[in-house]
């Protein structure tokens, strides 16, 4: 029933990432690559709440929590896109928006895990 739940949970947050994505680029254009950051951003935010909310609570039973941590947020945020459009924004000679692409998805996915955290813990 796991597997289920994970693979469920994963196709929704394929098709979230898709559409936020799209969504993001649409707003702020594509200079550097806003979609990736916004749903790594809203993901580490979720994330952080997720799962320290079951770790104080048992609202959630713990197959659907893993299927929402493992399978819903692994289909929204994205590492390997993250990384490969990193690469391309230094093949392309772009190495100031390249590394404030690393800076940015860093240092506001890590603030933002923390801060799900933070909420999940006032509870």
């Amino acid at each position: 029933m796991q597997i289920l739940y994970i693979g469920l949970f994963g196709a929704f947050g394929c098709v979230s990432r898709y559409l936020v994505s799209g969504w993001v680029y649409a707003l702020a254009g594509r200079s550097l690559p806003w979609g990736t950051l916004a749903v790594n951003v809203v993901g580490s935010l979720l994330l952080g709440f997720l799962m320290e909310s079951g770790l104080r609570s048992t609202l959630l039973p713990a197959q659907v929590r893993m299927g929402i941590t493992t399978g819903f947020m692994g289909g929204f945020t994205t590492f390997s896109t993250f990384s490969y459009e990193t690469v391309r924004l230094m093949e392309e000679g772009s190495t100031l928006q390249a590394g404030a692409n690393v800076v940015l998805n860093m240092t506001v996915c890590v603030v933002f895990a923390g801060l799900g955290i933070y909420l999940a813990r006032q509870l």
